[in-house]
């Protein structure tokens, strides 16, 4: 009897996880996602991205609001695993579900553990301008990603990708990384090893509070925020009682006073060197480029952003 595989997934990172997992021919037993959520102003429902590909591929899900019932734990019970995959799906697993699988429930976690444990590790590795980044493999524990590392991938942080870019690239790695060992965890033939948890950080869930951009910070720093903030929530500055997205940039050398808009290509002072910002998202409107929003918004040289 081949494989029983569960996964648990939610946003398009956990996507190319599911993909292969069926395009290997492995044997999923269900796959369950977050509920649908409404949209901002409540007109529209949006499906999870892993909803969207069941239902695409006409694959059965599940989406309950809550795991932690008797009844959750009963279908969990009744399907009797092998193992449960979790990637990305935004619901801590119930204590009591831990043990139900041969083999228990495993991870992508999107950093070097037992660096950045938390909910937002690829944003803080960015926001932090650290230099490596990378992708691990862990057995879930009752502690917030405190499981022991069964694999893991590291590459070099580039500064000029945001953080949708540079999740996507993680997501095909940690896929990979998946395929490469669950065929080891079949045969038991697998090496999980502990954490240093004195060395954990944690990476908190991005607050609105942290998202405008403050103009009088080194020009290094400000680059690491708006692309560990692009797209969501988006760093943002105020002009005309307008907010605006800035969802990529570039560093120029030109200096200024700090936020001094000092050219007509959007390039705004910092407190070293300059920013230019290269694509802009207004309240309510799709992101732009520069050169396409200076068309329509003038920004115009010697203005000062707040």
């Amino acid at each position: 009897m081949s494989f029983k595989i569960v996964f648990m997934g939610t946003p398009e990172f956990s996507v190319p996880a599911l993909e292969a997992l069926i395009k290997n021919k492995l044997n999923i037993l269900s796959v369950y996602t977050q509920p649908p959520k409404k949209s901002k102003r409540g007109q529209k429902v949006n499906s999870s991205p892993i909803a969207v590909f069941c239902e695409k591929n006409k694959i059965n899900y599940r989406n309950p609001e809550n795991l932690n019932t008797d009844e959750e734990l009963k279908i969990l019970k009744d399907l009797s695993p092998d193992i449960v995959v979790v990637v990305a799906y935004g619901q801590i697993i119930p204590k009591f579900f831990l043990s139900i699988a041969k083999f228990g429930f495993i991870n992508i976690h999107a950093s070097l553990l037992p660096k950045w444990r938390g909910a937002a590790p690829i944003q803080r590795a960015i926001m932090n301008r650290d230099k490596k980044i990378g992708v691990s493999i862990m057995k879930i524990e009752e502690k917030l990603d405190s499981g022991p590392v069964l694999a893991s991938t590291e590459l070099e942080l580039d500064k000029n990708l945001t953080h949708k870019e540079i999740e996507k690239k993680l997501s095909f790695i940690g896929t990979n990384l998946l395929i490469e060992n669950i065929k080891n965890i079949e045969k038991g033939a697998t090496n999980f090893v502990e954490q240093k948890h004195s060395e954990a950080t944690y990476a908190k869930k991005i607050d609105k509070s942290e998202t405008k951009i403050n103009w009088n910070m080194d020009v290094d720093k400000v680059l690491a925020h708006i692309h560990g903030l692009s797209p969501k929530p988006g760093a943002w500055f105020e002009y005309n009682n307008e907010r605006f997205k800035v969802l990529k940039a570039k560093i120029n050398q030109p200096n200024g006073k700090p936020g001094l808009v000092i050219d007509e290509n959007l390039t705004v002072a910092c407190k070293s060197n300059s920013i230019q910002i290269l694509e802009i998202q207004r309240q309510g409107k799709n992101k732009q480029t520069t050169k396409e929003f200076l068309l329509g918004k003038k920004i115009r040289n010697g203005i000062v952003l707040s």
